[in-house]
C-alpha cells in the first residue's frame, strides 16, 4: 500500500512522464525517482513480481496447479502460465506457459482442462483442451501436447466446475433475455447494430462497479462432457441454462464467480439476488437448489427474513449443503454466519450463531465429519475447524449445540488464509500470503491429532525476486480507543530501522476504507503497507472502530458515526505511536487513505477540516475518495451502503441529521492542508466528480493541490503501468512536502 527527499535523482522521471498541468511548476519535485537498489523492494519490484492465484488440488490430492501471471516493464505485457507442483514428494514441478491466457480445472487426477479464447472478432469463442501430465520417477512432471475437446458457443464462458461422477460441466455465461447461449452472438450483433448509442432503464442498476448494464445477464449452464472408451474426451453441444425463465442470475455481479455456486453429481446449489427486491438498496440474497441436467426449476432452500448469502458449498456425500448469511438486508458487513441444511430432512441451521466472528469460505472433509471455515480474526484470515453436528429436528437459527460443535479450533494463526480444500489422508490444501508475500500453497497434515497441525510449503513464488530484500513482517500495536475499547495497529518499519537511534524517520498514516474493512497480515498487489516503508517511512496502519476481524460490535460502531468514534481511534493510535516511539519525526508525518465506499473514503475531507484534530499532517493522500455525502448517497451505484452508514435515505430525518453532522463539504471553509487527489473515471462507486469537487475545492481556496485521473480504471488501479504512475504520483507528492531533508 504506499520517498523521502534523498530519493532524487534516480532516473524513473524519463520513464514515467508527467501530464501536463496549467499549474506544474507550483507541483514539480524535479528529478524525483523511486528509492531502488538489490536490498529495496520498489513499486517497479512490485509490479513484476509473480502474481500466483489459488492452489488447486487434483481429486487423488497428489498433484496441485496453480495460475501464475507476471507483468515485465521491459516487454510491457503479461505472460501466463499454470505451474503444476507435487504435493507429496520431490517431483520438480512444471511451469505449463499459456500463450493467452485462460482458465484451467481439473478433470481427472491426471488431466487438465484449459479453456482459452480463439478466433478473431466476432468469430471469437472458447475452445476447451485436454493437457495430460505425467509423474515420472524419480520426480518429473511432465505434459503431453494439449488435445482440442470442443468449444464453446461463445467467448465469455468462465467459473466452470467439472462433476466427474456425473460427466457434468457447469459454467456462467451471459446471455440475452431469451436465455439461449446458442442466440447470445446473433443478439449481440443486433445490439451492437442497433443504430444508435442509448441504454433505458426503467429499474436500477444502471450501472454497477465499473460498467454501465447492458442487455445481457449472468446465468448457470450445464453440458456432457466426459471421457470416451477410446481415451478421448468429449464435450456436448447442448447447453442447458438451468436459470431459465426464473428471474435468477448467478454469479451475482460485480465479483461474483466460482464462489457462488458448487456442484455435485445431481445438483447445483448457488446464491442469487432476490429477483423480488430492487437490487440498488437491498442485499438479501437467497439460496437455491437445482438439477445438474436442468429437469426442474431452480427452488429456495432459504427462508425468512435475512441478507446476503455467499460461498454455498455440498459435502463430499451431496447429502448437506452449507453457505454463510447475513441476518440484516441491506448491509455487506453483519456478522456472516455459518447455516448447514440437511438436504433430505430439509432442515437449515446456524451453527456459529455464538461465535463473533465472520465465516468467509467453507469446505467439508473427505469424511464429511469435520468443516473447515476462513474466518478474520484479529486482523488474520485464519482456518477454523467444526465437527459437524446432528441435524436437529427442525430448521433453527439457535439450536442446542454442545461446546464441542459451537467452539471453531483454530489451525493457522499467521498470514491470510484461503482456497482451503481437504485431501485424503486428514490434509489441508490452502493457499496463502501475508504481509511479506504473495500466494504460496501450503499443507497442513495431522488434522486428525490434538496438537497443532504441520505445516509445508510447496510453492515460493516470490522467493527468486525477493532475495535479500528484507521486507517487515509488520507489529501489531494495541491502545485505548473510543469508549475505553482495545484498538489494534500495524508497525511497518523501513529497513535500517534501529531502536534508539538518533535519526528521525518520517511517519506515514494509513487509513483503510469499506467504509467496514481492516488492515490485515495480506499481501496487495495496490495497497501494500512494505511498499511505503522500503521508500523509507515508518508505516502505521491502525484498524479503528468500524473495522473488521475484532468482533461484530467493533465493526457495527461506525455506522451513523464515522466521523466520531473512528476519529478517536485515530487520534489516540496516533499520540500513542509519537509517545512511544521517539524515532520517528511528527514534523513530516503524512496521512494516505484509501476509499471503498461512503463513510472510510471521506476520511481525508474530514480531517482537512478539522484541523482541532491536532494530526499536523504536511500533506494529504487521497485515493478515489467521496467530497460530499447527500448527493453521493444518490448517486453511488450500490444505494444501500449510504443507507445503513448514513441511517436512511439521504432524504429522510435521520439521515438528513447525521449529514449535517458528518458531512465534510460542511467544514471546506477550514481545508489547509497541501492534497494529492487520485480518482478512476470509471469508478460508480464513487464517481469522478467527487475527485474532481474536492480539487475544484482547494484549487478555489488556494491550498497546494493535485488531480490525477485515470480514465480507464475503477476503483482500483489494475494495469500495471497505471500502478507505476500511481505510486510515482504519490511518493513524489510525500516528497514535495517532506518539511526537512534527511
Amino acid at each position: 500500500m504506499r520517498v523521502p527527499p534523498a530519493l532524487v535523482g534516480l532516473g524513473l522521471a524519463s520513464q514515467v512522464p508527467l501530464q501536463p498541468s496549467l499549474n506544474s511548476s507550483t507541483m514539480a519535485a524535479p528529478g524525483f525517482a523511486f528509492q531502488q537498489g538489490p536490498d529495496l523492494f520498489s513499486p517497479i519490484d512490485l509490479v513484476q513480481l509473480p502474481r500466483p492465484g489459488a492452489g488447486v488440488a487434483n481429486p487423488a490430492g497428489d498433484l496441485v496447479f496453480v495460475p501464475v501471471s507476471q507483468y515485465s516493464l521491459k516487454d510491457k505485457k503479461v505472460s501466463k502460465s499454470i505451474h503444476i507442483a507435487a504435493v507429496e514428494g520431490e517431483a520438480v514441478p512444471l511451469d505449463f506457459p499459456l500463450a493467452t491466457g485462460g482458465e484451467a480445472f481439473w478433470l481427472d487426477d491426471r488431466t487438465l482442462a484449459h479453456a482459452v479464447t480463439e478466433g478473431k472478432d466476432k468469430d471469437k469463442t472458447i475452445a476447451l483442451y485436454a493437457l495430460s501430465v505425467k509423474v515420472e520417477t524419480p520426480g518429473s512432471i511432465l505434459p503431453d501436447s494439449p488435445v482440442l475437446i470442443g468449444s464453446f458457443p461463445t467467448d465469455s464462458a468462465t467459473n466452470f466446475r467439472y462433476a466427474p461422477g456425473a460427466g457434468v460441466l457447469v459454467f456462467s455465461d451471459y446471455v440475452h433475455a431469451d436465455g439461449d447461449l446458442k442466440k447470445a452472438k446473433e443478439h449481440d450483433a443486433a445490439w451492437e447494430n442497433r443504430g444508435d448509442t442509448a441504454f433505458v432503464y426503467d429499474e436500477t442498476f444502471e450501472r454497477h462497479w465499473d460498467t454501465w448494464v447492458g442487455p445481457k445477464t449472468t446465468s448457470l449452464f450445464s453440458v456432457k462432457l466426459a471421457k470416451g472408451k477410446d481415451g478421448k474426451w468429449t464435450i456436448g453441444t447442448e447447453f442447458t441454462n438451468l436459470l431459465q425463465g426464473s428471474g435468477l442470475h448467478c454469479p451475482v455481479e460485480p465479483f461474483g464467480g466460482t464462489d457462488d455456486f458448487d456442484i455435485s453429481d445431481s445438483s447445483v446449489i448457488f446464491t442469487a439476488k432476490d429477483p423480488q427486491l430492487p437490487k440498488a438498496w437491498h442485499t438479501k440474497q437467497n439460496v437455491y437448489l437445482v438439477p445438474l441436467d436442468g429437469s426442474a426449476a431452480p427452488h429456495e432452500i432459504t427462508a425468512g427474513k435475512f441478507g446476503a448469502t455467499h460461498a454455498p458449498v455440498f459435502n463430499t456425500a451431496g447429502d448437506m449443503a452449507a453457505w454463510t448469511q447475513l441476518d440484516r438486508d441491506g448491509h455487506e458487513s453483519d456478522r456472516a454466519k455459518l447455516v448447514l441444511y440437511d438436504i433430505k430432512k430439509d432442515v437449515r441451521f446456524t451453527i456459529t450463531q455464538g461465535w463473533d466472528r465472520s465465516v468467509g469460505s467453507i469446505a467439508f472433509a473427505r469424511d464429511d465429519k469435520t468443516i473447515f471455515v476462513t474466518a478474520g480474526d484479529h486482523a488474520r484470515i485464519k482456518i477454523f475447524s467444526l465437527p459437524v453436528p446432528p441435524t436437529p429436528s427442525a430448521s433453527t437459527a439457535t439450536p442446542s449445540l454442545s461446546a464441542e460443535f459451537s467452539a471453531p479450533r483454530a489451525l493457522t494463526t499467521a498470514g491470510a488464509a484461503s482456497a482451503v480444500q481437504p485431501l485424503p489422508n486428514g490434509r489441508l490444501l490452502l493457499t496463502r500470503s501475508s504481509l511479506t508475500s504473495p500466494n504460496d500453497v501450503f499443507v497442513l497434515r495431522g488434522l486428525d491429532s490434538a496438537g497443532a497441525p504441520a505445516v509445508d510449503q510447496l510453492t515460493r513464488f516470490a522467493a527468486p525476486a525477493m532475495k535479500g530484500k528484507a521486507l517487515a513482517e509488520g507489529e501489531d500495536f494495541w491502545f485505548t480507543g473510543a469508549e475505553g475499547r482495545k484498538v489494534h495497529g500495524w508497525k511497518i518499519k523501513p529497513p535500517g530501522f534501529k531502536e534508539g537511534e538518533a535519526k528521525k524517520w518520517p511517519i506515514l498514516l494509513l487509513i483503510h476504507g469499506g467504509p467496514e474493512g481492516a488492515w490485515e497480515d495480506q499481501w496487495s498487489n495496490r495497497w501494500n503497507p512494505n511498499i511505503f516503508a522500503q521508500q523509507g517511512y515508518y508505516v502505521i496502519a491502525i484498524n479503528p472502530t468500524g473495522s473488521t476481524s475484532f468482533g461484530q460490535e467493533l465493526t457495527d460502531a461506525i455506522a451513523e458515526d464515522w466521523g466520531g468514534k473512528p476519529f478517536v481511534d485515530l487520534q489516540a493510535g496516533w499520540k500513542y505511536i509519537l509517545d512511544t516511539v521517539p524515532e520517528v519525526d511528527p514534523e513530516r508525518a503524512w496521512l494516505l487513505a484509501r476509499a471503498t465506499a461512503v463513510t472510510l473514503s471521506m476520511r481525508c475531507s474530514w480531517i482537512q477540516g478539522h484541523p482541532e484534530f491536532g494530526f499536523n499532517f504536511k500533506a494529504l493522500v487521497c485515493h478515489d475518495g467521496a467530497f460530499g455525502a447527500q448527493y453521493h448517497g444518490y448517486s453511488t451505484d450500490e444505494l444501500f451502503f449510504f443507507n445503513y452508514e448514513w441511517g436512511g435515505r439521504p432524504w429522510e430525518a435521520r439521515a438528513k441529521e447525521v449529514i449535517a453532522k458528518y458531512d465534510p463539504i460542511n467544514f471546506v471553509d477550514k481545508w489547509s492542508t497541501p492534497m494529492l487527489i487520485i480518482h478512476g473515471s470509471k469508478d460508480y462507486r464513487l464517481p469522478e466528480t467527487d475527485g474532481i469537487g474536492a480539487f475544484h475545492a482547494l484549487q478555489q481556496l488556494g491550498v497546494p493541490s493535485r488531480l490525477v485521473i485515470f480514465p480507464d480504471e475503477n476503483h482500483w488501479v489494475l494495469n500495471h503501468q497505471n500502478s507505476i504512475k500511481w505510486h510515482y504520483e504519490v511518493f513524489r507528492w510525500l516528497a514535495q512536502y517532506s518539511g526537512k531533508s534527511e
